[in-house]
């Protein structure tokens, strides 16, 4: 059997042209979305599908929708200067799945015990009530993680 290459393969049936077709397409109006986007914007959102001259994009948060949806108009208009099949920007919100979310819960952070001591030290000095009673707090929670097993 002779070497084939992944081009080849790629265009064995009808079935997979239209796929390397429909991915080469997404693929094209990526670029060009990450070029009309914000960086930031951008960064967190990706082009989903593209049906009917409507391009779809799907944003990892509500936030991030919501400020595409307000850019929706310039952004169209960017993309229909090299594009002028999209006639339409939908944004949705996609959630990237678990390990997205357990990135961005939200974590005790500890204080070195030096760091304690020093509070306490400074706790020590401090004359008005509610400075004092917040370094009280701030060493009382320190100082119970430091001891308590994770």
């Amino acid at each position: 059997m002779p070497n084939r290459t992944i081009g080849d393969l790629l265009v064995a049936t009808e079935e997979l042209k239209t796929l390397t077709a429909r991915t080469r397409r997404l693929w094209e109006l990526q670029k060009l979305y990450l070029r009309s986007a914000p960086r930031e914007l951008a960064g967190a959102s990706r082009v989903k599908s593209y049906k009917a001259g409507v391009l779809c994009v799907t944003a990892d948060n509500g936030v991030v929708a919501a400020k595409l949806k307000q850019l929706a108009p310039t952004l169209l208009r960017a993309i229909r200067r090299s594009d002028t099949d999209v006639a339409a920007i939908r944004i949705e919100v996609q959630v990237r799945g678990m390990e997205i979310a357990r990135q961005h819960e939200r974590r005790p952070k500890t204080l070195p015990p030096q760091a304690v001591d020093a509070f306490q030290g400074l706790a020590g000095r401090v004359t008005e009530e509610p400075l004092k009673l917040a370094l009280a707090n701030l060493i009382r929670r320190h100082r119970g993680r430091a001891t308590k097993p994770r």
